[in-house]
Parts: structure tokens; C-alpha cells; sequence
């Protein structure tokens, strides 16, 4: 008897506690837990129209060198990789038959000249007629025009440098016969760099009419050359190398059917880059976009309601609740969305976490905090 009333003591007790639970201290009901969640601000830096391209690296100042005469190659002055110098000698040819025909030029030229003025004195006093003397003057024009381009052809002799740069490729051996303007180096400047992307027709279709026609005027002071760009290289995450708008090829390629976009820089400090390489190309597209009020959010913003409509939930710092907006989408670009309508930019939106909001549910955004550095020697 004892034992059955110490358990219905206890039994009570547990109901007693039970009921307790949903009450404060004074009887009223405790209120529910904020939600942690994460937010974005509509319209900062993370919702604008960022793309990102594979890039190659290319020479802003590079050429083909070959002699403008022919003959046996007879000394090669630099090697693969070199730098020259503006002007600079880099290779010869043979220079005895180039001399031999000067002589022989310069031989004529003489003759021609002594000609010409003999006949010169001759023509005043009447003894030799007008149509001698201007033969003899068409001998010593065309002996002077010979003898320029004799004196030319050995100069041709020596390959030059048209600018300062790295011979890039070397395409002949020494003792070759080379012909002319076969090509005999590659020579690249080392001054500035171009990074050439390609890019999609489907990104041309969203740019202002106004924006296309200022590209045939020209290209660095329209609308596109205020887009920002930045190239990066896998050896060097860490470093944003801003780019500059060169060129903008309106011609699509016939193979991609995409439109060829040069970029140029200057050669970085820090590593090497050399022509070829391949580089990650970033592009804010955002001073081109055609349209108001149009806003990039992260793609786990945008939620269904019951009716399959998309719609956020904006979040309001004064109630600390958040509430359903419908809103109207685009396109979707790697992890964002495009919202045309529906925010006015300003507003606060929960980007993780909203799939399990309700309308008036209290929530609490979490601190946006900064990833610290790495430290020496962590991976």
C-alpha cells in the first residue's frame, strides 16, 4: 500500500513538472528561440554581375623576323629566350655576293655620272642634241636607283630588332640557305601582356544598344571599357592583377560563335608570365547590364511558396522577424540568381536558412564574420 502511493506521488510530480515547462516563472508562456540565420544586403558587391572566363596569355607587341633578301644564314647573334635591345644585330647572312653586286653597281653609277655631266656641258653649246642628253640623263638616274638598292640589299644583310623584347623561337640553324621574308625568329615585347577571352553571344544580348555602337567609335572611352576586370593564376590565388578593356572584336568566331575580348597588363613582379600561359579572367558586368533594379542574390535566397512562386524573406532589424516578398527571377549564373523585380535594393534577406521560415517567424542573423589569415607553414 505504501509502495502504490509513493508511485503516484512520483507520477504526479511528473505531470506537475511537465506542465511547467511551456511557462516562464510568472505563468506566462515562453517565447520561441530565435532562428539563427545568415543575410545579405540587396545591392552590395556581392550581387553584382561577376563572370569569370579562362584566359590565355598573349604578347601585346610580337612579329614574325625574316631577312628581305636571301642567302646563307652565316651567324646567329642571340638564343631562345634572349632580350634585345631596340635596333640590336640578331643574325646575318652572307653579306660577298651583296658586295660584289654593289661594285659592280657603284662601277656603273660612276660611268653614268661622268656621262651626265659631260653631256650636260655639251648640250649648252649645241654639240650634242637634246635626245642624247636625256638618255644619258635616264642612264644616271636609273645607275643612282640601282646603287641605293644595292647599298639597301647589304644592309639586308643584318636582321634587326623592331623593338625591345625576347626572342621567343628561333626557326632556322646557322649555315641555312633562307629565303626572303621566310621567317627566321619570333620575337615577343616583354613590356606589357594581353589576357584574350572569349565571350558567349548570350552575354552580348544582355548590353545596352548604346553600349554596342560606342564600341565602333572607340573602345577605351565606351560604356565597356568601365567594367572591371582581374586576371588571377593558379600558382597565385592570392593576387588580383586588374586588367585593362584593349579590344573588342565584334566579328563572331565561326567555329565558338563567340566574340574574341582583349585585355592587357603589365608583366606582374612577383612571378613570371609568359605568352601561353593560361590565367582565370573575372569580369563585373554590372556598368553594362541593360534594365533597373536588377540585383544578383545568392540562388538559396530564393524559396517557393505553396503556389510554386519564387519569393525571399526579408528580414526587419526592428521586429527581428521576417516576412515573404515575391519576387520575379532570371537567369542563374554558378551559385546566384537574378531577381528582376520585386527588391529595390537596400533590403535584408536571409540567404541561408529560408527554407525553414515561416511569415513572422523571429529570427536572429548571424555576425558576418572574417576569415583569418593563414598563418606561415598551415596549409
Amino acid at each position: 500500500m505504501l509502495s502504490s502511493l509513493r508511485l503516484l506521488t512520483a507520477l504526479l510530480c511528473s505531470a506537475l513538472a511537465l506542465g511547467a515547462c511551456g511557462q516562464r516563472g510568472d505563468g506566462a508562456p515562453a517565447e520561441p528561440a530565435a532562428r539563427p540565420v545568415r543575410t545579405v544586403v540587396v545591392g552590395d558587391s556581392a550581387s553584382s554581375e561577376l563572370r569569370r572566363f579562362p584566359g590565355r596569355v598573349d604578347a601585346t607587341q610580337q612579329a614574325e623576323l625574316s631577312f628581305r633578301v636571301g642567302g646563307q644564314l652565316r651567324e646567329i647573334l642571340v638564343r631562345e629566350g634572349d632580350r634585345v635591345e631596340d635596333g640590336s644585330v640578331i643574325a646575318r647572312l652572307d653579306p660577298t655576293d651583296f658586295e660584289t653586286a654593289l661594285a659592280d653597281r657603284q662601277a656603273t653609277f660612276d660611268n653614268a655620272e661622268r656621262n651626265y655631266r659631260r653631256a650636260s656641258e655639251l648640250v649648252e653649246s649645241g654639240s650634242i642634241s637634246r635626245l642624247d642628253y636625256d638618255r644619258m640623263e635616264a642612264q644616271f638616274r636609273s645607275a643612282e636607283a640601282a646603287l641605293e638598292q644595292a647599298r639597301n640589299n647589304l644592309a639586308y644583310t643584318e636582321l634587326r630588332a623592331p623593338f625591345t623584347g625576347r626572342i621567343a623561337q628561333r626557326l632556322v640553324e646557322n649555315f641555312e640557305e633562307v629565303q626572303a621574308r621566310q621567317p627566321v625568329f619570333y620575337l615577343q615585347g616583354d613590356q606589357q601582356l594581353d589576357v584574350v577571352i572569349d565571350l558567349p553571344e548570350t552575354i552580348i544580348r544582355q548590353f545596352r544598344r548604346g553600349d554596342a555602337v560606342a564600341l565602333e567609335e572607340d573602345v577605351a572611352t565606351s560604356e565597356a571599357a568601365r567594367v572591371r576586370a582581374w586576371a588571377t593564376f593558379n600558382d597565385h590565388p592570392e593576387l588580383r592583377l586588374p586588367l585593362t578593356l584593349r579590344e573588342v572584336a565584334t566579328r563572331a568566331d565561326a567555329s565558338t560563335q563567340t566574340y574574341r575580348v582583349t585585355f592587357s597588363m603589365p608583366p606582374p613582379a612577383a612571378f613570371t608570365v609568359l605568352p601561353g600561359m593560361t590565367a582565370e579572367v573575372s569580369v563585373d558586368f554590372s556598368p553594362l547590364l541593360s534594365g533597373d533594379n536588377v540585383f544578383w542574390l545568392p540562388a538559396a535566397a530564393v524559396q517557393a511558396d505553396g503556389a510554386l512562386a519564387a519569393q525571399v524573406w526579408v528580414y526587419d532589424s526592428q521586429s527581428g522577424t521576417v516576412s515573404a516578398r515575391p519576387v520575379e527571377t532570371g537567369r542563374l549564373a554558378e551559385d546566384r540568381i537574378q531577381v528582376l523585380s520585386g527588391l529595390e535594393g537596400g533590403e535584408e534577406v536571409v540567404a541561408v536558412g529560408a527554407p525553414y521560415l515561416s511569415e513572422g517567424m523571429r529570427v536572429r542573423p548571424l555576425p558576418q564574420l572574417e576569415q583569418a589569415e593563414p598563418r606561415p607553414g598551415d596549409r
